[in-house]
């Protein structure tokens, strides 16, 4: 059975995090199905939202995001995420910008991240002299 599930996180006291619930709803994800984190901007800091999230989704689920930029602080964490949501079978679908793995073309672009972030596994791996 699939399921659709949403993920929605802001800096704590931004009123952005509502505006994102409203955008999931309105998208037809379930609000007892959205994860959700308020950070407090410090970037060492666990999104257990997300963790949540990722630790609940299974092959053939839908994960709803109102932007790529929510599933991480920075563009290796976004791309090792859609990696690892690619890799599991799980759709990534994103509001803003119509990214949707379950088309050919969200594949493609799936799977250009996906190949970002094992370069990023590899030039972290690498002794340097």
């Amino acid at each position: 059975m699939t399921v659709t599930l949403g993920y929605a996180t802001a800096v704590k006291g931004c009123a952005d995090l509502d505006g994102q619930l409203a955008e999931l709803a309105a998208a037809g994800v379930d609000p007892r199905r959205i994860f959700t984190d308020r950070t407090a901007g410090s970037a060492d800091k666990m999104r257990a939202g997300l963790l949540a999230l990722l630790s609940y989704a299974r092959s053939g689920d839908v994960v709803v995001v109102v932007a790529l930029d929510r599933l991480g602080r920075s563009v290796a964490e976004v791309t090792k995420t859609v990696a690892d949501l690619t890799r599991r079978g799980i759709t990534l679908r994103c509001l803003r910008n119509g990214l949707d793995t379950a088309t050919s073309t969200g594949r493609i672009v799936a799977d250009v991240l996906t190949d970002l972030a094992g370069l990023d596994a590899v030039s972290t791996t690498e002794v340097r002299p």
